[in-house]
């Protein structure tokens, strides 16, 4: 079982590690999703995503890299 939009933290922790020299709060939700995608363990569909799950990812990213 690989990850899903819904697994906001495990996302968030996997792309903190896959870039760590990023400043989450400046990433562009067309950059985040192309980044989550790209996650070796991402196996949800990428049109499910939406603003909403990104913000969500976003915010736990953020909180992951203070």
């Amino acid at each position: 079982m690989g990850l899903r939009w819904t697994d906001t933290i495990d996302i968030a922790i996997e792309l903190y590690e896959a870039h760590p020299d990023v400043d989450p709060q400046y990433v562009r939700f067309t950059d985040l999703h192309r980044w989550v995608c790209e996650l070796p363990d991402f196996a949800d569909d990428p049109n499910r995503s939406n603003e909403g799950l990104l913000e969500g990812i976003q915010m736990a990213w953020i909180d992951e890299a203070s």
